[in-house]
């Protein structure tokens, strides 16, 4: 889903925002925000290969949800608050969980956890919780399904709706039963969650035997064990000794009507349950208490002891021990309200910085990258680690030479913790920021409410390659075929200079290119020939226009009739824009009163692409021609973007927030703060999902 360069974007962008948590992020930010939790989402639930640490992901995530609290009018429905994740694999079928696998809400310390205990009992009505605590396996997460007794099928959790159906590679597992007794208490269907892990010992011989072929060893157990779930050859995953723990009955129906028997009133019963029917669950780990202060005591405990178990774990899991109480708490479209999930401190190691590379990216932001002494931390070997800006160096006080300490935080993305001054020698040299480009030799910039030092010559080669790289990717241009390899190939042939240049190449000499055989060029040539009718919204995203991300571009699509006008548009008119700040404006403006760009497009619609917006007026006179839409709450008879896509379908215009705007807020269930901010403007009409379907006719 993302190319190696678009990686390189979103981390830098991570960084951006990051470091600008302490200072506030404003609702300007909103979609560099989405747009980078998305890329985080990706990373961790379809390649289970995060670059963040928990904690980072969820303090970005906070910081959009507070954003989105404080201005509702700006939340969109396929913002990650909105949902629980992107994004599947397309390597095996996609197939429904009966019920949706959520996310767990995290804590990190003794706080976070009587917060949540004072939130459940609020919810509750109690004075006292009995909670259920077991760990949190590091691992990738399944869903087992089980009817008549027979394992039926297996699927990764993938974006928590629907996952990657694995039945065959799990069909593997010994620990996995082909067959339990669920008939013997009455029930006929039911799904298991589960936690697919490898444990230490069979990691360290697996990683010997790649060895021992010449193969580069495995990270780490986690990506192991998630990686092989999509491994396309069942003989390799026996050969992983992969063991699954499963820890929640999440779903089931009974063959008979009647009381729901006392083994599945609770949520350690279930455990027990599935243990005596043949799983492995975390029966003997679990420990259950009546209010939260033992429940503190045993994560702190737990944690002690965790480099001393078999498996990898990352934290505990407190769960409410009534199942008919986490009913009652629910759910938000995030994390169950009724369980939490305390994370382990991160680790950490010594080394010593050797030295430091400064990075230019595809928007001219100068990164400084450490260089250390080759180190393992949480069974990663770490050498290099992103110190973000000049303002962290200056933070950390790091010197070349220095013994620092870094962590990967969560377990994650290594981070430089700080430096070690008091066993300094004196021979440590100061990191002197350059006052140039470290490719083209510029001199560089950094705007006044900026930590970032950029390159703003637009002819910097570092920057071309970045460009083109960004242009021709997936989610730009999607032109196949011309990765990132590639163009860096051919920039250095001299066969590519500028992105005019990807529609000029010369076939004949990339076809006498090693490796380019006749069917690989006119696959090119079908790529490239094929990207010139990709719709306006790709081509604005590709252009690299800073802080543009997808939304934003199909935004601008709809703005204008043809590309070039927006050299017409005022910063005031762009801001008319939905949500498009005064941020955004100026970059959009600016990039649209340059004359470079305006050539660079020019070349591009010569070339022959699409700088028509053809979908701007493909009905103008449907029976909701002039009306604006906006969905809140949870719909039953459509799905959100069918419901959204009827709506245009007759002339109608979805609007991505309440305000006067607005003429119709169709409220499903469980609407929110919308409903009640629309409540207090008298022009909008607030009408049920059944009143918008008599309205558009079905």
């Amino acid at each position: 889903m993302y190319t190696k360069e678009q990686t390189a974007a979103w981390q830098e962008a991570t960084r951006e925002l990051l470091d600008r948590l302490s200072k506030g992020i404003d609702k300007q930010s909103v979609n560099s925000l989405r747009g980078v939790l998305r890329f985080h989402e990706y990373r961790y639930y379809v390649l289970n290969d995060p670059l963040i640490a928990d904690a980072e992901y969820d303090r970005l995530y906070k910081a959009l949800e507070k954003i989105e609290q404080q201005n509702p009018e700006i939340i969109t429905p396929d913002s990650p608050t909105q949902r629980v994740a992107l994004g599947l694999t397309k390597d095996f079928p996609t197939v429904q969980h009966l019920v949706p696998m959520l996310s767990l809400d995290n804590s990190y310390n003794a706080e976070d956890l009587l917060d949540f205990d004072r939130k459940v009992k609020e919810g509750a009505q109690l004075d006292e919780i009995e909670y259920c605590v077991e760990p949190k396996f590091d691992g990738g997460s399944i869903s087992l399904i089980y009817e008549n007794d027979m394992l039926v099928r297996a699927a990764t959790r993938g974006d928590g709706v629907a996952g990657d159906e694995v039945t065959t590679n799990i069909r593997q597992i010994r620990s996995v039963p082909l067959s339990a007794a669920f008939s013997s208490i009455g029930i006929e269907q039911a799904e298991i969650r589960g936690e697919v892990l490898i444990n230490k010992d069979n990691f360290s011989r697996y990683n010997e035997s790649l060895i021992e072929e010449g193969l580069p060893p495995l990270a780490n157990p986690r990506n192991a064990a998630s990686g092989t779930l999509r491994l396309k050859d069942p003989k390799e995953v026996a050969k992983r000794n992969l063991e699954v723990f499963v820890y929640h009955l999440s779903f089931f129906t009974l063959k008979k009507e009647g009381a729901t028997p006392s083994t599945l009133l609770t949520h350690a019963n279930t455990l027990q349950l599935l243990w005596d029917l043949g799983f492995r669950s975390p029966e003997k780990e679990k420990k259950v208490f009546k209010g939260i202060a033992a429940v503190i005591d045993y994560c702190k405990e737990f944690e002690e002891k965790r480099d001393n178990l078999p498996y990898e774990i990352d934290g505990m899991v407190i769960k409410v021990n009534s199942i008919p109480l986490q009913e009652k708490l629910g759910m938000t479209s995030h994390h169950p309200r009724w369980a939490v999930a305390f994370k382990f401190k991160a680790r950490q190691a010594t080394t010593r910085l050797t030295g430091i590379e400064f990075q230019v990216g595809r928007t001219g932001a100068v990164t400084p990258v450490a260089k250390l002494e080759p180190v393992a931390v949480g069974g990663v070997i770490v050498s290099s680690i992103s110190v973000h800006n000049q303002d962290y160096i200056r933070e950390k006080d790091l010197r070349i030479g220095d013994q620092v300490l870094i962590e990967r935080a969560g377990d994650v993305i290594p981070q430089i913790v700080k430096s070690l001054a008091d066993v300094r020698t004196g021979n440590e040299k100061k990191i002197t920021f350059p006052t140039k480009c470290p490719v083209c030799s510029s001199t560089l910039h950094k705007e006044e409410e900026e930590a970032v030092w950029r390159c703003i010559n637009l002819e910097c080669p570092a920057q071309v390659a970045e460009r083109i790289i960004h242009f021709v990717s997936k989610d730009a241009m999607d032109i196949r075929g011309l990765g990132e390899a590639n163009v860096r190939k051919f920039i250095e042939l001299g066969l590519l200079k500028d992105i005019p240049g990807i529609y000029s190449l010369d076939f004949e000499k990339i076809s006498q290119l090693e490796g380019y055989g006749k069917k690989s060029v006119d696959n090119l040539k079908a790529a490239i020939e094929g990207s010139k009718q990709q719709p306006l919204h790709r081509l604005i995203y590709a252009l690299g226009i800073r802080y543009v991300g997808e939304t934003t571009a199909r935004t601008l699509a709809q703005a204008v009739h043809h590309l070039i006008d927006f050299r017409t548009l005022s910063l005031d008119q762009l801001q008319e824009l939905e949500d498009v700040g005064t941020k955004v404006a100026e970059s959009i403006y600016s990039f649209f009163q340059n004359g470079g760009n305006i050539a660079l497009i020019q070349q591009l619609e010569k070339a022959g692409l699409t700088l028509l917006n053809t979908k701007k007026e493909i009905v103008t006179d449907g029976n909701l021609s002039g009306t604006t839409f906006l969905f809140t709450g949870t719909l039953t008879a459509l799905k959100r973007s069918e419901a959204e896509e009827l709506v245009r379908a007759q002339g109608g215009q979805i609007l991505s927030g309440v305000s006067a705007k607005l003429n119709y807020l169709v409220a499903g269930e469980e609407a929110g703060s919308k409903l009640e901010k629309a409540k207090k403007i008298n022009s909008i009409r607030i009408i049920s999902e059944s009143e918008f379907l008599q309205l558009i006719g079905k």
